[in-house]
């Protein structure tokens, strides 16, 4: 698969594209947090295809005029892969518009399959995910010293099977930070395993299309998780963050402290400081 992306790195996004397939992260919904080099795609794009149910139309602001938009929650991937190929035999550019990260589930590994098979070179940009998002909104940081240190990112079983040493009730006894996608039809059972391992009363974020205006974020304990996602009547797009970093703390990194050396930076212990 490497031979079909390693060509498109050196490419002068200033200029023109390549004919290509781009496989980029529009990030949780906000135009403005779309990278420079997202935002540099879609600018030259001869098409973009994008997940029009979980992308915010106006992220399409920065396309070319005469660009080919082509939406695609009612499509499926048989249906999609022909568009991009074609498109690309063509000799035009394609970006293919995901919602958060490409890496985060996103069902592109088949699609990065089927082009390779198809001889049609291809790239990934990374974008910004929801739970990066979500901290950012919660003025939080999901890694603080002496009280958590790891951040797991994982879903519910649902229409996709999550196999069974992943289970959600396997990964709360870590009591990480952690943040749970695609799971609000899933939200009762999803605390039910929670609560084996954390204490109810631990704090828990419920956001709701980050970045899109009618984002909505409530922190509540636990126990109260699925009470509020009931009361609040929503639906797919929720992120739920399970985090002891949402309490109040006042755990201080090594790393800015006086006292800690490193190659850039001697200490000030000697110094009064």
């Amino acid at each position: 698969m490497k031979e079909y992306t390693s060509n498109l790195s050196v490419t002068n996004y200033q200029n023109f594209l390549d004919p290509a397939v781009y496989i980029v992260g529009a990030g949780p919904g906000d135009p403005d947090l779309l990278t420079v080099r997202a935002q540099k795609l879609l600018a030259r794009a001869d098409v973009i295809l994008f997940a029009d149910s979980l992308i915010p139309e106006q992220i399409l602001a920065v396309c070319r005029p005469d660009a080919e938009i082509i939406k695609t929650a009612n499509r499926t991937l048989e249906e999609i892969l022909p568009l991009m190929i074609d498109a690309v035999v063509a000799h035009k550019s394609v970006v293919r518009l995901h919602s958060g990260d490409p890496s985060l589930y996103s069902a592109i590994h088949e699609q990065m399959q089927l082009l390779a098979a198809a001889n049609i070179p291809f790239e990934v940009t990374p974008g910004i995910s929801a739970f990066q998002a979500a901290a950012a909104k919660l003025k939080i940081e999901l890694t603080v010293p002496g009280l958590v240190q790891t951040i797991i990112l994982t879903r519910i079983s649902g229409r996709t099977y999550v196999p069974a040493k992943e289970e959600l009730a396997s990964l709360a006894a870590h009591q990480a930070s952690l943040c749970l996608y695609l799971s609000v039809h899933h939200i009762t059972e999803a605390q039910t395993q929670l609560l084996e391992h954390y204490n109810p009363e631990t704090p828990v974020a419920i956001c709701y299309r980050l970045g899109w205006p009618d984002e909505k974020i409530r922190v509540v304990t636990l126990a109260e998780m699925t009470a509020c996602t009931h009361e609040e009547k929503l639906q797919r797009t929720t992120l739920y963050v399970i985090s002891p970093a949402l309490l109040p703390v006042t755990g201080r990194s090594r790393l800015y402290h006086p006292q800690h050396d490193h190659l850039f930076r001697s200490s000030h212990r000697d110094s009064g400081f």
